[in-house]
């Protein structure tokens, strides 16, 4: 199949693509491991998004070609001539007609027209994000995981281990009548501190992230785990409440993985937001709105001036 646009939406967890064709119906799809910008600051980072990108491309090409893309990459800082590239030449297209931004503008656009609303976004990091009228983004949070990044996978994940190793250095042993504590090690691989250090110290982002889904499966057997999720609402909350203050009253979406890991998250999030904000959680497809995108053909990445057109999801 020809006349196809790629959408892209990679995040540190996982990366997913799809195929349009200009009636915006999804005739292919898939994902694979997570990337991000942010592994362009090493050699062996730069490497592994080179060979993503070559996977990504071979998937691809068995149901059709492109003839255009649109990709939304985590951690994306406007300076992607060398992804454009190693993205572009794989799909043997020219490098004009691949088109990088933040994974969170794509995820804003598969929401809300500019303009219209808030998304608060919560995957293996958090973000709050607005795109006004004239297509400017504007942010809240979305500082990485080391500084902040409140209610986001990797945050629930730290939250949960600082937690349990405390408990071990008053207690040692204490895990074994923890719910959460045997499901975190269960993942992790053992209780030894020898492994948590390395789980947390020695892998991507997003895989330590994937912890997350520990907590949210003992939250029912374990208050501990309960109230990690609901501070994790909390903190999504803030960054509503955030873009509110500076922007005024908008209509607020909570997408992302992290943010459907439990219902005490949403939950917690809607009661700490004024009942004059409207607060909707969508699973909408970030990599469809992406693909329907590049399908048309007639998108730039979001700056002043540019207007940037809402992409209707299934």
């Amino acid at each position: 199949m020809s006349g196809l646009g790629l959408g892209i939406d990679a995040g540190g967890t996982c990366t997913r693509w799809a195929l349009a064709a200009p009636d915006g119906a999804i005739v292919a799809e898939g994902e694979q491991a997570g990337l991000s910008a942010l592994q362009m600051g090493s050699s062996d980072g730069r490497a592994k998004v080179r060979a993503s990108f070559a996977a990504l491309a071979a998937s691809v090409l068995v149901h059709g070609q492109a003839q255009a893309v649109r990709a939304g990459l985590t951690g994306f800082g406007g300076d992607g001539a060398l992804l454009r590239q190693w993205l572009a030449a794989p799909l043997g297209l020219p490098v004009e007609s691949v088109l990088l931004s933040s994974d969170i503008d794509i995820a804003y656009l598969a929401s809300f027209a500019p303009g219209e609303g808030y998304l608060v976004y919560a995957g293996t990091g958090s973000i709050g994000a607005w795109i006004d009228a004239d297509g400017v983004s504007h942010r809240a949070g979305g500082r990485g995981v080391i500084l902040d990044d409140g209610g986001g996978g990797f945050w629930i994940a730290r939250e949960a281990l600082r937690h349990i190793w405390r408990n071990e250095d008053e207690e040692p042993g204490r895990w074994r009548s923890s719910p959460l504590a045997r499901a975190v090690f269960a993942q992790i691989g053992g209780d030894d501190w020898a492994l948590s250090r390395q789980f947390m110290y020695g892998q991507e982002r997003g895989e330590v992230g994937r912890l997350a889904l520990a907590v949210a499966a003992s939250a029912e057997a374990d208050p501990v785990a309960g109230a990690i999720l609901k501070e994790a609402g909390r903190e999504l909350a803030r960054l509503a409440r955030a873009l509110t203050m500076r922007f005024g009253a908008r209509p607020v979406v909570l997408a992302g993985r992290a943010a459907a890991l439990h219902p005490l998250i949403v939950n917690t999030m809607r009661a700490e937001l004024p009942d004059t904000i409207s607060l909707t959680q969508t699973t909408a497809r970030a990599h469809h709105a992406a693909a329907r995108l590049a399908a048309t053909a007639t998108v730039v990445p979001a700056q002043a001036g540019t207007q940037v057109p809402h992409v209707a999801t299934d």
